[in-house]
């Protein structure tokens, strides 16, 4: 079959409440840019990307201008040979940055095109490993104090989650502790409990906040320091005693080679969204995998269940702060502590259209 038409659209969607991490400060909005690709035979793909709210535009002005001729006309099932062209098409501006956002819209549609002209859902069609998987509450919460934080907590776990993440990264590193704190005291000894820093700390900081949090038995410590410093990273790993999780910044495949090869991160965290798509997301996994490694995720968790639930090294996956519920009809539900992978055609993602186009950027 032939891609026959590509269409793109631009959103600027309201978070539910203000949330703030260490590196973005406040946030109280995030763009969504969604690609629809449509086979000459009528079926469609959807793929999408998000920003924490900015870049939107120049997405979708790549996508249309850049990528989209080189779309219509493709066949539909050779994503392998789409993908290499519009890696090579835009690599002089690319290697990651808004190129891999881009890539990784054309490259979802590219693959929920394929489940849906099969008949076959995503997470079957990649590989089909187990339905269940494990997930955790991703809070996005560094301006909330200790007694908020067990708030937080209790909600989430009243809502079915069996591991939590915190955000760290205050001005005064006591606060981080005390908030570390309060959170184990609450769930208990058994419960997995993971803190993200958001780069927030240097090599020598992380190092010294590691060896607090480990008496509060963290499962892993996340991006404690900016992702470029592979090196640093392997110090914080030996150094400061904690499992390190990162990879959400990180665009390309190489990228994760040295920060697996160099930097001692013990969960790799690809994203979907940004990292070229399902088809570098999988590539990645396998790179894990080859390092006896398990792959855990960051943000769009409708689509990461399915990726999770492909591969045999699968860690939690993250349910996300702000992820899209509020815009899609039938979203993931969580029971005991586990997501299951539904069996609709493709991704099976349904936005609620009407209630998105209230926030359409033209």
């Amino acid at each position: 079959m032939i891609i026959s038409r590509v269409d793109s659209k631009h959103f600027l969607l309201p978070l539910s409440h203000p949330m703030t991490d260490a590196t973005h400060g406040k946030m109280t909005e995030f763009e969504v840019v969604v690609v629809r690709l449509e086979s000459e035979c009528g079926h469609v793909g959807c793929g999408y990307t998000y920003t924490i709210g900015r870049g939107g535009a120049a997405i979708r002005a790549l996508i249309g201008r850049d990528l989209s001729p080189l779309l219509v006309g493709a066949e539909t099932d050779r994503i392998e040979q789409i993908w290499d062209r519009m890696w090579r098409c835009a690599h002089y501006i690319g290697r990651g940055g808004l190129v891999s956002f881009a890539m990784s819209a054309v490259d979802i549609a590219l693959w929920d095109l394929r489940g849906q002209i099969q008949g076959v859902a995503l997470w079957r069609l990649l590989g089909g490993f187990s339905p269940e998987v494990r997930a955790y509450a991703g809070g996005i919460d560094l301006q909330l104090g200790p007694d908020e934080l067990v708030e937080q907590t209790r909600r989430n776990i009243e809502a079915g989650f069996r591991a939590i993440k915190i955000k760290v990264g205050r001005a005064r590193f006591s606060e981080d502790v005390e908030r570390v704190r309060a959170v184990r005291d609450f769930i208990g000894p058994d419960m997995p409990l993971m803190v993200d820093a958001n780069m927030r700390y240097t090599v020598e900081q992380a190092i010294r906040a590691a060896g607090k949090f480990r008496e509060f038995d963290v499962f892993w410590f996340e991006e404690p320091t900016i992702p470029d410093d592979y090196k640093g990273m392997a110090r914080i790993a030996s150094e400061g005693g904690l499992p390190i999780a990162a990879g959400e910044n990180l665009h390309t495949l190489y990228e994760f080679r040295h920060t697996l090869e160099l930097g001692r991160v013990a969960f790799p965290e690809p994203d979907v969204s940004n990292i070229g798509g399902i088809s570098n997301w999988m590539r990645v996994a396998n790179l894990a995998y080859a390092h006896n490694l398990q792959v855990t995720s960051h943000g769009v968790h409708e689509l990461h269940l399915h990726l999770l639930a492909a591969i045999p090294n699968a860690s939690y996956l993250e349910v996300h702060s702000f992820g899209l519920e509020r815009f899609i009809t039938n979203p993931p539900e969580l029971s005991e502590g586990r997501m299951r992978a539904p069996d609709r055609p493709g991704h099976g993602v349904e936005f609620d259209w009407d209630r998105m186009s209230e926030f359409e950027v033209t």
